[in-house]
């Protein structure tokens, strides 16, 4: 036995401090993952004759590379757009429209066909555009920066 010294005493406490870590790092990677877990399920829907559920009316306004408006598949002018869509929105109030156009049309062209679309009282007005397809240059340039 040692002089002066007292014995021993264990602790009976769970340390909490290294449990807390663990904890608030597994809740940061659960919120980080639970966002990219969903998807869609497979499965084959019955069909029947009579259909109660109305699609979703919508019109495409497509600007060609000269220019050229169309209405879904039939050629307009920019002064007959804003008529057409204000026959559309009469006929249904909720109507959409979505542009889609030529990546060479010029900025300010655009906006005239969105104006139009605005003009017509449509408020649900969308924009059409394609996946970005990266090709082997593209990716050289990007990893050679």
């Amino acid at each position: 036995m040692t002089v002066g010294s007292k014995p021993r005493q264990f602790l009976a406490e769970i340390n909490v401090i290294p449990l807390v870590d663990v904890v608030l790092v597994l809740l940061v990677i659960f919120m980080v993952t639970a966002p990219m877990l969903h998807r869609g399920l497979d499965i084959n829907l019955p069909t029947t004759t009579a259909n109660n559920i109305k699609a979703e009316e919508r019109l495409i306004v497509t600007i060609q590379r000269d220019h050229t408006l169309s209405l879904d598949n039939d050629t307009i002018s920019l002064v007959d757009l804003r008529a057409k869509l204000q026959e559309a929105k009469a006929s249904n109030p909720l109507i959409s429209v979505y542009l889609r156009a030529d990546q060479t049309v010029p900025y300010g062209t655009v906006v005239q066909v969105m104006d139009e679309v605005k003009g017509a009282k449509i408020e649900r007005l969308g924009m059409i555009t394609g996946p970005k397809i990266e090709t082997i240059e593209e990716e050289k340039i990007g990893t050679s920066r």
